[in-house]
């Protein structure tokens, strides 16, 4: 028979020892590398970097391995404790990406896998903007991924499997916005099947949903903010008919902001 374990974080805590089997499908070399080219384009020429929201930290190891000083802050310490592992050289920080600080100012803030919506709602939405902002040196970049609320089919899952120590397991995920307000979430199973036996995991996170020009307007008071389409291969502007979009954010200096009347 099998059995269903429901849990409201079961993903990043008691079954983070899943999470890179989940992701394998994940081209985390090809993110990494699409993120240095914008910051090449539109950012200072530092290599001072924070991943956000870092998981196990394989955005990370890429980004280590060419030549950045990386941080990796998340809230789980089961995942900080894997990306420590991943990656000795950089150094993890367990906080609420919506309200955290850093020692020394950055050039690269990143938050991969549309993680930035894991703020949960739109003020903690604006803490977390206010936090990166105040973490970047001039001219630094703040860089995610973000789903279009109106864009969102709640019938669209992505499935995958993959076997592990001798078990089959299946994965699947799907974003669900009920239609208006700010909440949306994530929807995750999974599956792991053992000879007679079927163990399943069901979470649904709560997640703040926002459309593309609401995000835009959150940001563009303190970021000049450039929008693309969500295709690692090419940089291309954001066109009319995608619902995923990658955000490419560029502190503006502090006279200018000083300018508008907003603190630096």
């Amino acid at each position: 028979m099998p059995v269903t374990i429901t849990s409201s974080n079961a993903l990043y805590t008691d079954l983070s020892g899943y999470y890179d089997l989940m992701c394998a499908d994940i081209d985390y070399q090809a993110q990494s590398t699409y993120v240095r080219r914008l910051h090449q384009l539109f950012g200072n020429e530092g290599k001072r970097h924070l991943d956000l929201a870092c998981g196990t930290g394989p955005h990370i190891r890429h980004l280590v391995d060419n030549g950045y000083q990386s941080q990796g802050l998340d809230l789980n310490q089961p995942m900080l404790d894997q990306a420590k592992l991943r990656c000795p050289e950089a150094s993890f920080i367990q906080q609420d990406m919506c309200g955290f600080t850093v020692e020394s100012k950055l050039d690269l803030i990143t938050c991969f896998l549309y993680s930035i919506h894991y703020s949960g709602d739109i003020e903690k939405l604006k803490g977390c903007i206010a936090s990166a902002h105040s973490a970047l040196r001039d001219g630094g970049m703040f860089c995610f991924n973000v789903v279009e609320k109106n864009m969102i089919d709640n019938r669209s899952f992505v499935r995958h499997s993959a076997q592990h120590d001798g078990e089959d397991f299946v994965f699947a995920s799907g974003w669900h916005y009920p239609g208006d307000g700010e909440r949306q979430s994530l929807k995750l199973s999974i599956e792991k099947h053992n000879g007679d036996e079927t163990l399943r995991w069901i979470d649904e996170h709560p997640m703040v949903a926002v459309s593309f020009e609401q995000m835009r307007q959150l940001l563009s008071p303190y970021f000049d903010v450039y929008m693309f389409d969500h295709d690692y291969e090419k940089i291309i502007p954001l066109n009319n008919t995608s619902g995923n979009a990658f955000f490419a954010c560029v502190k503006r200096g502090s006279t200018e902001l000083a300018g508008q009347g907003l603190a630096a």
